[in-house]
């Protein structure tokens, strides 16, 4: 396996269909990097950012409400929109709820990039290539328009 993540917790991730765009480390964590920041750790408990009036509480609706913020609104799926910048959510069963696990960006190319937990960022082909026992799998996609591009 290329990175330094565990192999079991990814099990359609392989050096064929994953690249490594960043090294590990715990500056920041997928949320933030599905937000397009590499500049803090975002967590709903008190020692990490989270965007302010979004309730401070690990559940879908919370992490929905993260994006919200940023302008993002739910939609169909994960295909390439030309305009527009897409994430996707995911989350385990635990119990009766489900509960978030990670969210990875969409890029212009149409493939996708998250960041691991603590370790690496990766380009992979499909939101979907990261499901498994680590993140379950995709629960939401959210998109909104691109802004301009400055002159």
């Amino acid at each position: 396996m290329p990175g330094s993540w565990p192999q079991g917790d990814f099990p359609g991730l392989n050096s064929g269909n994953c690249q490594i765009t960043s090294p590990a480390t715990s500056a920041y964590n997928c949320i933030a990097w599905a937000a397009g920041t590499n500049k803090q750790w975002w967590d709903p408990n008190g020692l990490y950012y989270w965007p302010p009036n979004v309730p401070r509480e690990v559940t879908i609706e919370a992490v929905i409400q993260v994006y919200e913020v940023l302008g993002f609104s739910i939609c169909i799926g994960g295909i390439l929109e030309p305009g527009f910048e897409k994430i996707a959510i995911f989350a385990k069963q635990s119990g009766n709820k489900r509960m978030p696990t990670h969210a990875a960006r969409q890029l212009d190319s149409g493939e996708w990039t998250s960041k691991l937990g603590a370790c690496e960022d990766i380009c992979h082909p499909e939101a979907d290539s990261v499901s498994g026992p680590a993140y379950g799998k995709v629960a939401y996609f959210m998109s909104r328009p691109k802004p301009p591009r400055p002159a």
